[in-house]
């Protein structure tokens, strides 16, 4: 939980450096993270499935989504 807490109080700047392509794997880890704090087994699955194919657009989303809300999509 404090991972999640700790990641959501990033400043912007920081969290759009994480959602570079070579650094996304990070909001990958949180999106885990956070689903399996919240025992959502669609969620942990889903950050499963991402870890493994959702390299090639997923950082784009993230920075846009950070950009327009502050933090990354997620279902939670």
């Amino acid at each position: 939980m404090n991972f999640v807490k700790t990641m959501d109080e990033l400043p912007l700047i920081v969290k759009i450096i994480l959602a570079i392509p070579a650094l996304d794997i990070i909001w990958v880890v949180y999106r885990l993270v956070k689903s399996i704090n919240k025992k959502s087994t669609i969620g942990v699955v889903l950050a499963l499935v991402l870890l493994f194919f959702g390299w090639p657009f997923l950082w784009l989303l993230d920075i846009i989504f950070i950009v327009l809300r502050g933090q990354v999509l997620w279902v939670d």
